[in-house]
């Protein structure tokens, strides 16, 4: 069995980024090469297409000019994909695959294999359908390894000595399922030198309005700042490099985090399943920063044999 980090990938792994022809898929390679170059590991890269159209029937004859055609056409892209990769990281040793089925299956099989899955937020359809909503969010809430959907700026992670200021941004909610993003968040910031901005958010829609007048939020909110440095304070003495900023609001985590990730680099947060098919659905706060955050964003689930510092 393969080794793995605490947060899920497989130690010495690639760095797996799923391939189609739109501009989405094109950012997430150079962003994986880069990635690739900062964790000096290999990058593998994967093209997925289907081999018969939708719903096609009579000639089979037809179905073989199809195929050809959509895997004409997938291996240029997958070339094009090569160059650029080489572009961005030409000391990453890179490999290539053209693999026939369907783009979540043969991908959720490559991310068991890999450190980290790398994908675009969304995609053209055509031979592999790398869409928002399908592809990214099924590997997202289900993938063998941590899985980043590469949306927001373009600005791949720096390839160079020169580290990048921006934060990297972790979501914390003093539950045990957080605890798997706020290690892989350390991690990744120790990785880049870079500040970690861990954000905590508490709500108050879950009290009756009557009571609110006779909360005393002050003290609340101390406890809050309380409850934070207690979730970090186990991995701030694993990674004492890495400098930490706190934020404590009175807000829906999904809008804290979102807001978060305007000038961050990369925003980490937890995926969570609901009820006995866990890991099969993302939670709402992943989900909304799949769509809406403005830099890359890194899921990832708990795997077994993880522990809190």
């Amino acid at each position: 069995m393969n080794e793995r980090h605490p947060g899920g990938g497989v130690v010495g792994g690639p760095v797996l980024v799923g391939v189609d022809e739109s501009e989405s898929a094109l950012d997430a390679v150079r962003w994986a090469a880069a990635e690739a170059a900062l964790r000096h590991a290999p990058l593998r890269l994967v093209a997925v297409f289907t081999p018969v159209p939708p719903g096609h029937i009579g000639n089979p004859g037809l179905g073989t000019a199809y195929r050809r055609q959509v895997a004409k056409a997938a291996r240029a892209v997958l070339d094009t994909a090569v160059a650029l990769a080489g572009e961005v990281a030409p000391r990453v040793r890179t490999e290539a695959e053209l693999r026939e089925g369907f783009p979540v299956p043969v991908l959720l099989t490559e991310s068991d294999r890999a450190q980290l899955t790398v994908v675009g937020s969304r995609g053209l359809g055509g031979f592999s359908g790398l869409l928002v909503g399908s592809v990214a969010v099924a590997l997202a809430a289900r993938g063998g390894s941590p899985v980043v959907v590469v949306r927001g700026d373009r600005a791949e992670p720096a390839a160079t000595a020169e580290p990048d200021p921006r934060p990297v941004v972790v979501g914390v909610d003093g539950s045990p399922l957080s605890e798997a993003a706020v290690g892989l968040a350390f991690e990744e910031a120790a990785l880049r030198s870079a500040p970690l901005l861990a954000v905590h958010t508490w709500l108050d829609d879950m009290l009756e309005p009557a009571l609110a007048p006779m909360i005393d939020w002050s003290a609340l909110e101390t406890e809050e700042h309380v409850l934070l440095a207690e979730r970090l304070a186990g991995w701030s003495e694993k990674y004492p490099d890495v400098e930490i900023r706190r934020l404590v609001e009175r807000d829906r985590p999904a809008r804290a985090l979102i807001a978060g990730s305007t000038g961050a680099q990369l925003v980490v947060v937890g995926s969570r399943g609901r009820g006995g098919a866990a890991g099969l659905l993302l939670g709402s706060v992943s989900h909304a920063l799949l769509h809406h955050a403005h830099c890359p964003v890194l899921v990832t689930r708990p795997h077994g044999g993880e522990e809190t510092p």
